[in-house]
Parts: C-alpha cells; sequence; structure tokens
C-alpha cells in the first residue's frame, strides 16, 4: 500500500529529508556536524529508530525539533531523517549531511511544499520517493533568467 504524507513545515523553512543507519549516534552527531557547517543556523533534527521504534530529536530550535519530529512521526519510517532549518540553505550543508558515515541517501533539500511517498509492507515503512514542489509549467524567457541571475547575486552566490 502507498500512502501520500505531507510535510509540514512553516513557509520559509528549508527542509532535507534523508535514510542513514545508528540513530543514537547520528541523531546527535549531525547535529554537531550542522552546526559546525553553519554557525548560527536554527535547526531541528529528527530521526526514527527502528529499535525501540521512537524518533530521536536533536536541535538549536524547540520549534524547528518539533516541526522535524512531527514529520518523521509522519513518515514513520525507520531510519528516516527529517532536518528542518532556517539561517541557512540546503547548500549549506548538504554535503555535510550526504558525506556523514552513516547517511545512507538524501531524498529532498527543498523549501518547497513536500510531500513523501511512503509503502507500507507487513515489516514496517518505507520511503518510495518524495515529491519536491509543483510540476513546471514553461522554459523560462529572458527575463525571468536574469531575475534569476539577480536573486544569485543579491544571496550571494555569483
Amino acid at each position: 500500500m502507498l500512502d501520500i504524507v505531507p510535510i509540514e513545515k512553516p513557509e520559509g523553512v528549508e527542509c532535507i529529508i534523508g535514510q542513514g543507519n545508528f540513530s543514537i549516534f547520528t541523531v546527535v552527531d549531525l547535529a554537531l556536524a550542522l552546526k559546525t557547517a553553519v554557525p548560527g543556523i536554527e535547526f531541528g533534527l529528527a530521526m526514527n529508530e527502528a529499535k525501540p521504534r521512537l524518533t530521536r530529536v536533536e536541535g538549536t530550535s524547540e520549534s524547528l525539533r518539533e516541526c522535524a519530529a512531527g514529520a518523521c512521526c509522519a513518515i514513520g519510517a525507520g531510519h528516516v531523517f527529517v532536518i528542518m532549518m532556517q539561517k541557512a540553505f540546503p547548500i549549506n550543508v548538504l554535503n555535510t549531511v550526504k558525506e556523514y558515515p552513516t547517511t545512507c541517501t538524501v531524498y529532498a533539500a527543498s523549501e518547497n511544499p513536500l510531500q513523501v511517498v511512503v509503502a507500507t509492507t507487513d515489516l514496517g515503512r518505507a520511503v518510495v520517493g518524495v515529491v519536491d514542489g509543483t510540476p513546471v509549467e514553461c522554459v523560462e524567457n529572458e527575463p525571468q533568467r536574469e531575475e534569476r541571475k539577480a536573486l544569485l547575486k543579491e544571496i550571494g552566490y555569483t
């Protein structure tokens, strides 16, 4: 059976969804890695543990911790982690998260609305994939291209 799980988060909150291993260690160490990657980052990190079947939570913001924990619980799959963050973009921490020794995969990293496609079996739940944002409608035109370049310059990426 497949379920669609909407990820509830406030507007402007960036979200990373992935799967890892060794939850009791990963949740603490990955939180430290995030703090080190971007000084001043505000985040909540939650990770589902297959045994003893609970969600571990860390972070620097209580509201983002609650948001990440809620998303992890809604997904319900073992070893899935959710990072909700502000004062940083995924580009600032994505390599840190992906290169962490217990990270198996990253499904999404976005501020867009997200839905997680979850399969349920006799054993448990698994992430099949993530819907990231809405469908595209056209190819950018020249004014849109210039707007994109101006935004990148404004936020310091060109």
